[in-house]
């Protein structure tokens, strides 16, 4: 997450000299830990450092009244449709919780981003504008209150939030959720990911309720499969802090045939990370709520994300997205 540099923790006065305000964040994927997270388990989010998201808040008069401007919806604030009430709830609640509920704003929103892809889009929107709206003041949201204005945005969007997306989206590593605790997990190594679009939007409520219905009907078989995503979510931390990205390859495609066991795979995701896999990658899965969305793979270097990339796109990728985690050259 970024923002001018600026810092404050004042409430803005009558006198507060107001400014172009600036901030950006980034998309995010589930590393391990989809759906067995619901259940308790722990979930290893990842930060995907490449697909961004840009907002710019210029202060402007009454007369002109607040505005938002971007792919969704570009025109005045308070007219804006139900699909981007989350980033009007962003503008508004950060202005309320600045203490200067009055003052209007033009918002630019460039995003990178992908709906409904289960690469936390609301989230990063969120986490971008209500930080550029504090940069209009001059400040630099503290951690918490900043998490606190996404989660805000993000029950709007979507009920009752993990929280998952909310940390990930503004993580530069990966991030460790279990039972509301949450821990960035050092790494021993760059590792590269090559994130790839089914092209179908991503079933995540209906997955949910699937999966609930199976383990409704046979709690215990639900159970066994979910200790065993969180095993190894457990391995996949270590080896990230190790630094052994053939051993995280090896527990990705695990839990890939875990997701599938629970039925929130497609034929989609599967073809996908057939793809990644005869393409050599180092491991392969479905990513995110399952039944469209993303495929997610751990490649070698730059050269082999082109290469795997490319073999994605030929299986029916619509889109690719290569990110790097860790130091890098």
């Amino acid at each position: 997450m970024t923002s001018n540099d600026t810092d404050s923790t004042a409430t803005p006065s009558a006198g507060t000299s107001l400014r172009t305000g600036t901030a950006s964040s980034h998309g995010k994927t589930i590393l391990i830990g989809e759906h067995a997270v619901v259940y308790g388990v722990p979930a290893l989010v990842l930060p995907v450092l490449d697909v961004r998201v840009t907002a710019t808040a210029t202060p402007v008069d009454a007369e002109r009244g607040s505005a938002l401007e971007s792919v969704v919806h570009t025109g005045p604030l308070d007219t804006a449709p139900a699909a981007v009430l989350p980033t009007v709830t962003a503008v508004t609640a950060t202005l309320r919780h600045l203490g200067a509920p009055e003052q209007h704003l033009h918002v630019h929103v460039d995003s990178a981003v992908p709906t409904a892809r289960g690469m936390g889009s609301s989230a990063a929107v969120a986490a971008a504008v209500t930080a550029a709206v504090a940069d209009v003041f001059g400040r630099t949201l503290a951690p918490d209150e900043h998490h606190e204005l996404v989660q805000e945005c993000e029950r709007v969007a979507h009920g009752r939030p993990s929280g998952l997306d909310a940390r990930g989206v503004v993580a530069d590593v990966p991030v460790w959720f279990e039972q509301g605790v949450v821990e960035p997990v050092p790494l021993g190594a760059t590792f590269t990911f090559v994130v790839a679009d089914t092209g179908v939007p991503g079933h995540t409520r209906e997955a949910v309720a699937a999966v609930r219905a199976r383990h409704d009907a046979d709690p215990a078989a639900v159970d066994g499969v979910v200790a065993a995503i969180g095993d190894l979510a457990r391995r996949a931390r270590g080896t990230l802090e190790d630094g052994d990205a053939q051993a995280l390859g090896v527990t990705m495609d695990a839990a890939h045939e875990l997701l599938t066991a629970l039925d929130v795979s497609s034929a989609d995701l599967d073809r996908l990370v057939d793809a990644a896999r005869r393409a050599d990658a180092l491991g392969a899965k479905l990513t995110g709520g399952g039944r469209g969305g993303c495929v997610l793979a751990l490649v070698a270097d730059g050269e082999h994300a082109d290469r795997v990339a490319a073999a994605l796109r030929a299986a029916g990728a619509t889109e690719t997205w290569t990110t790097t985690i860790g130091a890098r050259a």
